[in-house]
């Protein structure tokens, strides 16, 4: 054998009881699972004390970008996962004519908050089609990859700038069909689609202008494969979500194909959001449509800096256009005490301070300043004498716009209302965001956050359970045949990991970006090795290995 995994507990993605044992693999395929096994092999692992699991599924991600430059998508393999979604958000790389290729970027920038440094330079454009950005990702590839193809992407091919002015016609319809088609042939695992975002200058994106008889009819092409439908909803409004499901479980069942909608997440300021919401999917899950919502375990944390406009202030028009300006001029214009004043007041009409009260420095860059870190706003402008707002221009002005702020727990942090939530039966855990907003948050520490605090601390889900989750039941969910199981004859795509002391692990600013930009990663914690399809693609013990082992798998 090629490798092999000893004295291992073994949590098969079944969510039956785990049992003690080895695991075999050869040639890229599990061939033993369980017993003691005679002689030896070219690699192997003790896992005592440990758990052996299949390796852990993300189904929203936004690595397109990341991928053509690191192949590894860190940190996503020292987080367990070992296949990635990225293409969600009706946003993917491709089918992008050249032309078009500036106005995609902006869409990257506006609503996934991706810097200049992911794009300039860091990769060559040498595709139009979707089989041809398969051909460039498949390069380097240490983990899985089963992308979706972005619905703005396909209408602005086909439509160019009437994308984004109107309805699609008879042919036009019939041309992004035929642009679906050869996506899902490429390797496509399904279409994604928007109701709720906006490009650079704030407008709708492509896909908001599509009447539904365009859904409809890329919903057919969809069927003609089985492929996923993958839909980001008004997850702000309930009464609006609520008709969105009713819409996918028509698509769903006309078409006979799977859909899924994220985010759902638990809110204090609508408690009554989550309870609707599943009780119209259990409605139409009896009729036997399939309509997923997507969950993240962690809670709603923002991180940002004035160097980049944050999704934080998209509700405050001033701020959102200043914090867009170029550099030099962003800091004149915060300079300037008129238009700092318009600001202000925009920010905390009639005195009311409490938006940016509770958000905490977490680090600066001058020395004198380091007494601020870990502080709040609010703290900080009492003993100025001053307002959480004006406090907040003026430490990242004195720190040359690298000061960077923590918006934390603004939803879903209440973990007696989301442990339930992720155990529903029929909550899909995802809604990671992970490859995105890499200057504002990191975005890893889902699955770790599912094991020490709903699996260890709260008991919401057995450890079994959890990996079901995770695992067997995104594969299903997504159509992936050959993962999500540790089964003879399956992929050997594993993870192993330390119940005892896995957790979402610690957050650094790191410069490993192309032109050493930086971003946020978070490094886990009790993940203790990671196999794609038979190779060690990482180990806590010597960190990532050369293998480029990873596939783009489809369904």
């Amino acid at each position: 054998m090629d490798l092999i995994i000893r004295n291992g507990r073994l949590v098969d993605g079944t969510g039956l009881p785990s049992f003690f044992g080895d695991l075999g693999i050869r040639d890229g395929r599990i061939v033993h699972v369980g017993g003691r096994i005679p002689g030896s092999a070219t690699r192997e692992i003790d896992a005592a004390g440990r758990v052996v699991a299949p390796g852990f599924i993300d189904p929203h991600t936004h690595f397109d970008v990341q991928l053509l430059w690191d192949g590894q998508a860190r940190p996503a393999l020292e987080h367990g996962i070992t296949t990635v979604i990225p293409g969600n958000c009706s946003l993917s790389l491709a089918p992008l004519k050249a032309e078009h290729r500036p106005r995609l970027v902006g869409m990257f920038q506006q609503i996934e908050e991706m810097p200049d440094a992911a794009f300039d330079g860091a990769f060559e454009w040498t595709w139009e089609s979707f089989d041809g950005y398969l051909e460039a990702l498949r390069k380097k590839l240490a983990v899985n990859v089963a992308p979706l193809a972005g619905h703005s992407v396909i209408r602005l091919w086909v439509m160019g700038d009437a994308a984004t002015e109107r309805a699609a016609d008879a042919d036009e319809l019939a041309a992004m069909q035929q642009l679906l088609r050869q996506c899902l042939e490429a390797g496509a695992i399904g279409l994604s689609t928007s109701f709720v975002d906006v490009d650079e200058n704030l407008q709708p994106v492509p896909s908001r202008y599509a009447h539904f008889e365009e859904l409809d009819a890329l919903a057919a092409v969809l069927g003609e494969y089985g492929r996923m439908l993958q839909v980001v909803p008004e997850f702000y409004a309930t009464d609006i979500t609520l008709a969105r499901v009713d819409q996918l479980a028509e698509l769903s069942l006309k078409h006979q194909i799977p859909t899924t909608f994220s985010p759902l997440f638990d809110s204090a300021a609508v408690p009554d959001n989550v309870a609707r919401v599943l009780a119209r999917v259990s409605e139409q899950m009896a009729r036997g449509a399939r309509v997923w919502p997507q969950v993240q375990t962690r809670p709603i944390d923002i991180s940002f800096t004035f160097e980049v406009a944050s999704l934080l202030f998209a509700f405050t028009p001033g701020w959102y256009r200043t914090m867009r300006l170029p550099r030099e001029q962003k800091i004149a214009a915060l300079a300037n005490p008129e238009h700092l004043d318009g600001l202000i007041n925009e920010a905390e009409p009639d005195g009311n301070i409490e938006r940016f009260d509770t958000i905490r420095v977490r680090a600066v860059i001058r020395r004198e300043d380091a007494g601020l870190v870990g502080r709040t706003l609010g703290d900080i402008a009492a003993e100025r004498g001053s307002t959480p707002a004006r406090v907040m221009v003026a430490i990242s002005l004195a720190n040359d716009l690298q000061a960077s702020f923590l918006a934390a727990n603004l939803g879903h942090n209440d973990p007696a209302r989301v442990g339930p939530l992720l155990a529903h039966p029929m909550v899909h855990i995802g809604a990671s965001d992970a490859g995105a907003h890499i200057q504002s948050f990191s975005t890893y520490g889902d699955t770790g956050y599912l094991f020490s605090h709903f699996v260890r601390d709260r008991q919401d889900f057995t450890l079994e359970a959890a990996v079901k989750k995770i695992t067997a039941d995104t594969a299903r969910i997504w159509g992936i045949s050959d993962r999500g199981l540790l089964q003879p004859g399956l992929a050997a795509d594993v993870t192993i990991f330390d119940p005892a002391i896995i957790d979402r692990g610690d957050e650094e600013a790191a410069f490993d970006m192309p032109e050493q930009g930086m971003r946020y990663v978070r490094h886990a914690r009790g993940i203790e090795a990671v196999i794609v399809n038979g190779e060690l693609a990482w180990s806590a013990e010597a960190g990532y290995s050369s293998a480029h082992s990873g596939q783009v798998v489809n369904a």
